[in-house]
């Protein structure tokens, strides 16, 4: 049985498969996982990645790992039109709440019910499951088959920490849409600025750079919002020099950019929202209910990062960096859809080569 990974959004670049966001990650992590697998685009084209329309993909040997998972329905009926039993599978790496049209929750609830569905976290596969079991029929939602672990993160992409001569605050999004609420920062770090030395950076996808708000925040003295880097060696070394970052997201499915950056060594100060609780141990120290605590806690991240990189140490019950690596390493993730790839449909998978 082969793969065939389908995200409707996917950007190709010189024959490979480009972008920053976690769906491009995901999609390159599945490439690497099933070296033979090949991606479904509007039209065959040649290079690195096998691209092939989803009227062309065999669905009596292949199994289509959708991304997108509302239309899943309309996949199969597509893969039907050439096999008796096509096969596809859901990877949910969003928030199902980004649903609230009646028909698109509907839509969610069926595709989960009828399809085995593998999520990016225990909060989306958490969600999926009440979606089902509130708009899918007792008779499909008792027979939904619903999988997670962390996506994870690639912990040999690490760099060893450069201290700034100023600190640096990132901006840990590529977006500015309402749901990162970068009003809240820009608010917060405007006050931290004004007290003590910091640099404020930001990394955006090219449909937010140009927007009011990324203007807004670009044209403080103190900040820069650039382009998406354009490697992820270049991106961990950002990274490496972060001192800190302030999340003001109200919803998040699992936060890799957050990940990325705590293992990274930055000092991350988080809104107090369940989707928190699935990044950071209980009890971590940097969670804040109110404007001020924020502008508080970051104050204290950029002026004195070690005190605060020790407090994280003993919420994590001694090294916080361990405790990361343990929750959040990729190799959890590729071992996890490897075996439910195999255990739903046989697919099997070539080992990973090292430092791939």
């Amino acid at each position: 049985m082969n793969v065939a990974v389908r995200l409707g959004t996917i950007q190709l670049e010189d024959g490979r498969v480009g972008g920053h966001d976690a769906g491009a990650t995901l999609v390159r992590r599945l490439l690497r996982l099933f070296p033979d697998a090949q991606v479904i685009g509007p039209e065959r084209r040649a290079g690195d990645v096998d691209v092939v329309p989803l009227e062309e993909v065999d669905g009596s040997s292949t199994v289509v790992v959708n991304m997108d998972v509302i239309d899943s329905v309309a996949v199969w009926q597509t893969l039907a039109r050439r096999c008796e039993r096509p096969q596809v599978m859901n990877l949910v790496w969003w928030n199902p709440s980004r649903y609230t049209r009646t028909v698109d929750v509907a839509a969610l609830a069926l595709s989960c019910a009828l399809f085995p569905t593998f999520c990016n976290s225990e909060r989306t596969a958490t969600e999926v499951r009440e979606t089902v079991a509130s708009w899918a029929v007792p008779r499909l939602a008792g027979r939904a088959r619903i999988a997670w672990v962390n996506l994870g993160v690639r912990l040999d992409h690490v760099q060893p920490r450069q201290e700034p001569p100023v600190p640096v605050v990132l901006y840990p999004a590529i977006y500015v849409s309402d749901r990162k609420r970068p009003d809240l920062f820009l608010r917060v770090v405007e006050r931290v600025a004004a007290r003590t030395p910091v640099r404020v950076e930001g990394r955006l996808h090219e449909s937010h750079l140009v927007t009011e708000r990324a203007m807004a925040l670009s044209r403080k003295e103190w900040a820069w919002f650039g382009p998406l880097t354009a490697s992820r060696e270049t991106y961990w070394e950002s990274l490496a020099r972060t001192t800190a970052f302030l999340a003001t997201a109200e919803e998040e499915s699992y936060g890799l950019e957050y990940v990325e950056a705590l293992v990274a060594g930055a000092v991350g100060i988080f809104p107090d929202r369940p989707w928190v609780a699935g990044i950071v141990p209980e009890g971590y120290p940097f969670v804040y209910r109110t404007a001020e605590e924020a502008e508080s806690m970051l104050l204290r991240a950029v002026t004195d990062p070690a005190s605060c990189r020790a407090e994280m140490d003993r919420a994590a019950g001694g090294d916080f960096g361990a405790w990361l690596r343990a929750r959040h390493d990729d190799d959890a993730f590729d071992q996890a859809v490897t075996a439910r790839l195999r255990e739903w449909f046989g697919v099997g998978a070539s080992p990973v080569p090292a430092g791939s």
